[in-house]
């Protein structure tokens, strides 16, 4: 796990003030929420907490009500994914969104399949540069699966890497990770924690979204917990503690701590 300080100069993505309201129901109130260069940050929270909103609003699929968005140093609006991507934010979700039918390849270049010629409607796919874009792909990740196989035919945990993978085709900056060991075997599970370590050291900054402490802590720089829709706190590595962080994800960020960043605003 990387090690960050705490400048703006090494924040790759900085949100302030973010709030959403839908009707009278408060997702977001004031949020901050800063993710540094080449770190695992973990965000955390219960059912409702705001985590999906909050992530939401930096993937593109919703725009906040108020507050600012800013990655690399400038403010920048996110109305929808395709903005997201070109700031090179990829968002890899918990249902597998993959198509069983067709092969790693074709998994990995849907919707961006490359083809001869000028015209992308009426070229032919270039079906031997794609397949061996996947395998450096994945053999840079060191993912051993055969890019010619069915993904019908892959185990769960295999499926979700080659999704995984199917989000660094781009050569993304920032990764977000929704659930990603979701309903995966411990094994396929150990995979994906390692794909993290891997994707990390390989330069990428990422969000980790998971309701697994353990895998949490296992890969996690520091871990953002909301609650109800605000901040509950900012806990760094060596401060761990899941009796902690259960307790600010029910009870929010305590009293104290909240009169001490009163103080200091």
């Amino acid at each position: 796990m990387a090690a960050g300080t705490e400048t703006g100069a090494d924040h790759i993505v900085e949100m302030e003030g973010i709030t959403k309201k839908y009707g009278e129901v408060v997702a977001l109130q004031d949020v901050t929420f800063n993710l540094r260069r080449n770190e695992v940050l973990a965000l955390a929270g219960d059912n409702g907490a705001g985590k999906s909103t909050l992530i939401k609003c930096l993937a593109g699929a919703i725009h906040p009500d108020s507050g600012t968005i800013r990655v690399d140093g400038e403010t920048v609006r996110i109305d929808n994914p395709r903005q997201a991507k070109d700031l090179g934010i990829e968002t890899t979700f918990q249902d597998l969104a993959v198509a069983g039918n067709l092969t790693v390849t074709q998994n990995i270049f849907l919707g961006r399949e490359e083809v001869n010629g000028y015209d992308s409607l009426l070229g032919v796919l270039n079906k031997k540069r794609m397949r061996k874009r996947a395998q450096e792909l994945l053999d840079d990740l060191e993912i051993r699966v055969d890019v010619d196989e069915k993904v019908s035919n892959l185990s769960g945990g295999e499926r979700q890497l080659v999704s995984i993978s199917r989000t660094l085709l781009s050569d993304p900056k920032i990764v977000i990770m929704d659930e990603p060991t979701s309903a995966l075997s411990v094994e396929g599970a150990d995979r994906v924690l390692d794909l993290i370590d891997r994707m990390q050291n390989q330069g990428i900054s990422i969000i980790l979204i998971s309701h697994n402490l353990d895998y949490i802590r296992r890969a996690a720089d520091r871990i953002q917990i909301l609650h109800q829709g605000q901040s509950a706190g900012i806990l760094d590595g060596e401060q761990f503690d899941q009796d902690e962080i259960v307790k600010r994800m029910v009870g929010g960020m305590p009293e104290e701590e909240q009169s001490e960043r009163a103080a200091d605003a």
